[in-house]
Formats: C-alpha cells, sequence, structure tokens
C-alpha cells in the first residue's frame, strides 16, 4: 500500500517519500506493518510497528555505496524465535536497561517488576515495548519521510503503574540523519526510560567485527556495575581507565583490558554520564569506520549512554541476507537515563507525574569522509 499516495505533477510522478506493507502477524495473530522511509538522497531506513524498530538502515559510504549498517532479520519470523533475539533496533521500555531486583519506591509504595535478567529487571520485562505491536502514523505532506508509532502501556503491564502512552517519531532527513523523538503521558506517577536498541555495523551488517571503528564518546565519567551490572551509585572518572573515549580510539584497543569493569560486563556494556550544559541536542559521540569511511554522530537531550559491543552474540544467528552476527559484530549507543535510577536519588529523576509529558530526542547522524 502507497501511504502518501504518488503524486501527478505535470507529466511525472513525485514518489511518497513514506510507504507501507503488511509484514506477518505476530503468535497471537496481530497484524504487524512495515513502514519505508526514503529521502532525496537515496538513504532508506524500514521500521515495524512490531516494537517500534528499526528493521534496516542504509546509509552511502565514501564511494556513494549504500549498505544497510544495522543488524537485524529478512522478515517477522525472525523477532519472534525462541528464545528472543537480542532487542535488534527495538524501542525499549517502559524502563531502559536494569532496575535491581525488579523492585524500585514510587510515591511511598514498593512496586515488583518482573526479573527476566538473572534477579534483576532488564528493558521493560518479560513482554516489554519491544515485544508489543505498536499503531503507526505516516507523516504528512510530499516530502515528509516519517512515521509516528504509539503504544498504550496498561496500568499494572509488566508491574509498572499508570496507564502509560507512548509515542516514538522517526524522521529520516535530507541531511541523513535519522531523527527519533519520544513522548509520553500517563494517569498515575510512574518512571520511564526509553531508548532505541539499535546494533550498528558501520562497514554494513555481517561484515566482520567492530573492533577498528574509532570511537569518541563526550563523557569525563562512567557509572561502574556490580556483579549483576547494576550501577554501584558511582559516577567515577573516567581518566586512566579503558572508558576514556574523549579522544578518539578504536574500540579493540582496551576491550580486553585487565580491568574490573571489563570483566564484569566482558567488554563494554556500561552507561556514560555525557558531558552536557543544557537540555538541548548536544553531540554524545562520534564513530568512524576507517575502510568505508563513514561515520556516525549521536546527539541527544538524554543524560547518558550505554555503550554496549555485542559481547553476547556468538554467531549462530542468521540476518539479513543470511549473514552471521558473531561477537563483537555491532555495537550498541543507547541514549538514556542511567540504570537503575529509581532506587538512585544522586541519579537524575525517571519519575513521571501524572498529567506531565514525558520528552525525549536522539539524532544518529550519517555522513562519510
Amino acid at each position: 500500500m502507497l501511504l502518501a499516495s504518488l503524486l501527478m505533477a505535470g507529466c511525472g510522478r513525485v514518489f511518497s517519500p513514506v510507504t507501507s506493507e503488511a509484514w506477518g502477524k505476530t503468535k497471537t495473530g496481530q497484524a504487524v506493518e512495515l513502514y519505508t522511509l526514503k529521502n532525496a538522497k537515496g538513504a532508506e531506513a524500514t521500521i515495524t510497528t512490531f516494537g517500534a524498530r528499526v528493521v534496516t538502515l542504509r546509509m552511502p559510504d565514501r564511494a556513494g555505496k549504500f549498505d544497510d549498517i544495522v543488524l537485524g532479520f529478512d522478515n517477522l519470523d525472525g523477532y519472534l524465535q525462541t528464545p528472543p533475539p537480542p532487542y535488534f533496533g527495538a524501542t525499549i521500555g517502559r524502563y531502559a536497561n536494569r532496575i535491581a531486583r525488579g523492585k524500585f519506591k514510587l510515591d511511598g509504595k514498593t512496586y515488583t517488576l518482573a526479573t527476566n535478567n538473572g534477579a534483576n529487571h532488564l528493558h521493560g520485562g518479560n513482554i516489554g515495548f519491544d515485544k508489543s505491536v505498536w499503531t503507526a502514523k505516516p507523516g504528512t505532506g510530499a516530502s515528509v519521510a516519517s512515521v509516528a508509532m504509539t503504544y498504550l502501556s496498561k496500568d499494572g503491564e509488566e508491574g509498572y503503574p499508570g496507564n502509560l502512552t507512548a509515542t516514538v517519531t522517526y524522521t529520516l532527513t535530507d541531511d541523513n540523519e535519522l531523527q527519533i523523538v519520544y513522548s509520553a503521558t500517563t494517569d498515575q506517577d510512574t518512571v520511564v526510560n526509553l531508548t532505541n536498541h539499535s546494533y550498528f555495523n558501520l562497514a554494513g551488517q555481517g561484515e566482520g567485527d567492530i573492533l577498528g571503528h574509532v570511537v569518541m564518546i563526550n563523557a569525563d565519567r562512567f557509572t561502574p556495575v556490580d556483579q549483576g551490572l547494576i550501577p554501584t551509585g558511582e559516577l567515577e572518572k573516567v581518566d586512566g581507565t579503558p572508558f576514556d573515549f574523549r579522544q578518539p580510539t578504536p574500540i579493540g584497543d582496551r576491550i580486553d583490558a585487565k580491568d574490573p569493569q571489563i570483566a564484569l560486563g566482558m567488554g563494554y556494556d556500561h552507561n556514560f554520564v555525557l558531558n552536557r550544559s543544557g537540555s538541548s541536542l548536544e553531540l554524545a559521540a562520534r564513530v568512524t569506520e576507517p575502510k568505508t569511511g563513514r561515520v556516525m554522530e549521536v546527539l541527544t537531550t538524554e543524560p547518558g549512554m550505554q555503550f554496549y559491543t555485542s559481547n553476547f552474540l556468538d554467531g549462530t544467528l542468521k540476518g539479513v541476507g543470511g549473514k552471521t552476527y558473531p561477537r563483537r559484530s555491532a555495537f550498541c549507543m543507547e541514549t538514556q537515563h542511567f540504570p537503575d535510577s529509581p532506587n538512585h536519588t544522586n541519579f537524575p529523576s525517571t519519575t513521571l507525574k501524572a498529567g506531565d509529558t514525558y520528552h525525549s530526542e536522539t539524532v544518529y547522524r550519517f555522513s562519510a569522509h
């Protein structure tokens, strides 16, 4: 189905930047759609209503060659596997990252969440936003490559209080930016922490490891973790540690350093405390892939970013085009509030009051040099 239908312009046709198609059904029979966003330069993103997730993202290299630079599957069945595959491209909620022991207090009451990561709660629980079917609304206008996805998370879902209505809007600009805007409202005080969990490989998905990617992260501090990858509550300086990416550094240089935090994460799987001067979009990270020349910049309004180097991929999954995804074949940069914030009063608050509006923005900007 063509969404912003083909427009007649004299004797020619103007192609819509947004199209959609049926993309199968979930195991419970819910219909799923796939939306394709295209810009004037030939870049393309496909977004599915299953988990409001990025399925593919095609960007040019320095020679103008387009490749898919995110990990994913060819069809919906790939995302419905048992056990569930990693959170490829998904919108994560109601709370991204971990909450210790699946418990937090709010307004004097203790809430108990699903524990799906050992003793802890991870990425929204057993059936988080990533496994839910969202309602899509394409952008209006002949040149707007965007789609807004909305989901109602009902009071008590996975243990969270309040009926929360969340909207995630994806826009692919003609400047090769994938803009993501999150908003949410609730009828009861709750906690909210939304992010996108795309796995990137700027050489192309399935094209080897990411150890040669050169990373800059604009952070003087990070949040060290315990054995369950729960923050200790400290804000540790990156000085003299493998977590100092203030100057561009290849991922592989220190990923196996003899460091207690590296050992706990089996590589990088940590939240960085971003250097910020205000509340608007600011540069959080820059990643360069030397062979293709692709550059990704991450801008966000969030205070933190989880840097993860796909330490738990093992090559058993077959992704787009049948390519396999071995260990460290992608990286994630999940903009967020800090893990376990509801249990740390010194962390920025993730409480959303009834009647207030949650708002967060992240931009993944691509170029090639």
